[in-house]
């Protein structure tokens, strides 16, 4: 693999021992991936940002790669495993908060913005049409190379992290022309709704696994597009989409030839059933990926007039603390029916020491939920799961 002279001297370590781990890294990855070369990211958006996540090993890397490093680019974090303000209404232990809190002291300290969030290009996180990035959150990444058009792998987060400590990545995968190009042809006969997208993502991940879908007859808008992106990541390993007539590279590739694969009203009912392990709940979980403030705009439409009935469920709104801030008015109403938690999430929350049947509308986090947090799940539309107790 070729590297410039200025970036051997970063690997010799003339700039610093976490650089030079960060390069040796980057190019170890390059190696078995068969990078040509390095190219320049212009942001990165890291995972391991919850203590619940990368536990105490995660804690002491952090502790020693922030002695010295410095992030070259503009970078974000996933969400973290509570509301920084709110734990204790999430019944966080002191000590987890203690430590949760630390990591992210640390990566502030090495110039990591420290808005935490599943959903940064709805922030300040923006990387433009060509763009290349190194993130590692796996809807957020599908969503930047379908919808907008950057150029990202499925990093993990040391990776993630140490491409944005260099400022580069390695040349392989999506950040190459060719391998962007789509692989079977997705026909969709699908309503409208955001939930029916999120059932749609499930549905093509658990059948196409890691190929590049290239859709027709859906619009997705930005909301439909993020819910799309997280469950085809979770329940394939999708990093990449092309809807016809919507995303930018859609127009570059010849489909003609490709497979085609109908999914309609039948498949969607099988993802959802797929999804479906709790005949009841104790808490209802929003925003997987964060809500945008569109959708808790509506969310707060649908409930300004209700009431909770249901003193035996609790709920949670989850979305960035920008967006939090952004729409106050709704979120005063949300808050009438439960929390609305700032950069954290249920998935990496550790909610399995207080719950064990949570509902969601999000198939991203129906796939999660049982792994990652001992959870039965109940999946449905939002209005449906409200119905439950309002």
């Amino acid at each position: 693999m070729y590297l410039s002279r200025d970036e051997e001297a970063v690997l010799s370590g003339k700039h610093g021992e976490s650089a030079q781990k960060a390069m040796e890294l980057v190019v170890a990855l390059g190696k078995i991936y068969n990078a040509e070369n390095l190219v320049d990211i212009t942001s990165a958006h890291i995972s391991g940002a919850s203590y619940k996540t990368i536990g105490d090993g995660g804690l002491k890397y952090l502790e020693d790669v922030s002695k010295d490093a410095k992030v070259k680019v503009t970078s974000t974090l996933n969400p973290l495993g509570m509301d920084r303000e709110r734990w204790k209404e999430m019944r966080i232990s002191p000590e987890f908060a203690k430590k949760q809190l630390r990591i992210i002291e640390l990566y502030g300290k090495m110039g990591v913005r420290t808005s935490c969030t599943c959903t940064p290009y709805l922030g300040g996180n923006v990387p433009k049409f060509g763009e290349h990035a190194a993130w590692a959150e796996s809807s957020a990444l599908s969503f930047v190379n379908s919808y907008i058009g950057a150029r990202t792998n499925r990093e993990g987060g040391p990776g993630a992290l140490a491409a944005a400590i260099i400022g580069k990545t390695a040349n392989y995968g999506l950040h190459l022309e060719k391998n962007r190009a789509p692989a079977v042809i997705i026909d969709a006969d699908i309503g409208n709704t955001l939930f029916d997208h999120s059932l749609l993502g499930q549905a093509v991940g658990k059948r196409i696994g890691s190929a590049i879908p290239y859709y027709r007859n859906i619009r997705p808008d930005i909301e439909a597009a993020k819910t799309m992106a997280a469950a085809m990541a979770a329940a394939g390993s999708v990093a990449m989409f092309h809807v016809e007539g919507v995303t930018p590279e859609h127009s570059r590739y010849d489909v003609s030839g490709l497979e085609t694969i109908h999914i309609g009203k039948k498949e969607l009912k099988d993802a959802r059933e797929s999804l479906n392990t709790a005949d009841d709940i104790q808490l209802l979980a929003f925003g997987c990926p964060h809500l945008t403030v569109r959708e808790i705009t509506e969310m707060a439409a649908f409930l300004k007039d209700k009431k909770k009935r249901r003193n035996d469920v609790d709920i949670w709104f989850c979305t960035s603390s920008e967006v939090r801030s952004r729409c106050p008015d709704q979120v005063k109403i949300l808050e009438r029916f439960g929390p609305v938690l700032a950069d954290t999430c249920m998935v990496v929350a550790p909610i399995e020491s207080n719950y064990q049947r949570t509902g969601t509308n999000s198939a991203k986090a129906g796939n999660y939920l049982p792994t990652l947090c001992s959870q039965r799940v109940m999946c449905d539309d939002f209005a449906k799961l409200m119905e439950l107790v309002i």
